[in-house]
């Protein structure tokens, strides 16, 4: 093959291997997102925050999407709610990945769930691809949905990590084992995630600064963790609860802020959740590693908050549960069994505010 058809032939190999078998556009009814998103004039969806994702029901056996990315994502490929693979979506240009291929060709559910955060890359869902005698139902949402607020132990990072002395990877980072998902999984419930690894409410990890540039402040009314600026509609889903679990950074070694303009912060925060979502029960969490001087502002949180927002609500300590040897991944940060620790200590104070049952 000469140098000019060869050239022919690869540019329409991409096009030959996105025409395979039936496409659905990602804004079609029979597909859901969970999550902040943004639907593109093409029918395509596009999203960055961690652990978003997407819900069908398909048959015919076999199921693909196409996707462009930004930067670098990795996804759970969740079937009939088994986890079958981790995988990486990368490059600029539509691609096709197939999540499943060769099952029954009966209904089968997918969830395709980003388990990395913004900064690392942001996804665009261009289509669905199925089997050409294959078809999309829609998933009905569940009947509850948490939203939660947060930095690093909520975004998962360095879940999957060996040791707490193991250096961060992307690839180790995965949200869906971390403590909102496992708590969403045991009360059956969806959830949406706004967080951002090393940010506080007022400033954000190391920074010689008492106040960052960028921080949850900034990011948590984006539409966007990263990609853009973007404000959020909020004229969507109320959840039925709210966490927020942010202030580690903030009291992080060198500039610590005055304790006065994080309460300020986070009061602001609340008063901008409580007003989009109509009091909606919120749950503020002292994160499990904290020092005496977050405790200390979180104590003048609750005390600023008392008897002004009887929506908000306050989760005991949980200094302490971890064991450093056992229950680490990456950075020091909590791997799965650290997190489920977490997740278990807040179930039954969830359940108490929402009079959700508990299982045996």
């Amino acid at each position: 093959m000469n140098k000019k058809l060869l050239s022919i032939a690869l540019l329409l190999f991409p096009i030959m291997a996105l025409a395979a078998g039936k496409n659905v556009k990602a804004n079609d009814k029979a597909v859901s997102f969970i999550g902040r998103t943004e639907t593109l004039a093409d029918g395509s969806v596009r999203y960055d925050w961690v652990g978003t994702y997407l819900r069908t029901r398909f048959t015919g056996g076999n199921i693909a999407v196409i996707a462009s990315e930004t930067g670098t994502s990795y996804y759970n490929v969740i079937i009939d709610g088994k986890v079958t693979k981790k995988m990486k979506i990368t490059g600029t240009s539509p691609q096709k990945y197939v999540l499943a291929s060769d099952l029954s060709k009966d209904s089968h559910e997918l969830m395709l769930q980003k388990c990395t955060e913004g900064e690392y890359g942001c996804t665009t869902i261009h289509s669905i691809e199925i089997a050409d005698n294959g078809t999309l139902t829609s998933v009905e949402p569940k009947k509850r949905l948490i939203e939660a607020y947060g930095d690093s132990y909520t975004c998962g990072y360095g879940t999957e990590g060996r040791t707490a002395s193991e250096r961060f990877r992307l690839d180790t980072e995965n949200c869906n084992k971390a403590y909102i998902p496992i708590m969403a999984r045991y009360f059956d419930a969806d959830y949406r995630i706004i967080a951002h690894s090393g940010n506080g409410m007022v400033r954000n990890w190391g920074d010689k600064k008492q106040q960052s540039s960028v921080n949850m402040s900034t990011r948590y009314t984006q539409l966007y963790d990263d990609f853009s600026t973007k404000a959020f509609d909020y004229n969507q889903r109320r959840p039925d609860i709210v966490t927020i679990n942010i202030g580690t950074n903030d009291f992080s070694p060198t500039a610590i802020p005055e304790a006065q303009k994080y309460v300020a912060a986070y009061i602001k925060m609340i008063e901008t959740i409580s007003k989009r979502y109509a009091n909606v029960p919120i749950l503020c969490i002292t994160p499990h590693s904290s020092n005496h001087y977050l405790r200390a502002a979180i104590q003048l949180l609750k005390e600023s908050t008392a008897n002004i927002y009887p929506n908000v609500h306050f989760a005991m300590l949980m200094n302490n549960i971890i064991n450093d040897d056992v229950d680490l991944g990456s950075d020091w940060h909590p791997n799965y069994q650290g997190q489920t620790k977490i997740a278990m200590t807040l179930i039954p104070q969830i359940s108490k505010i929402m009079h959700w049952e508990v299982k045996e």
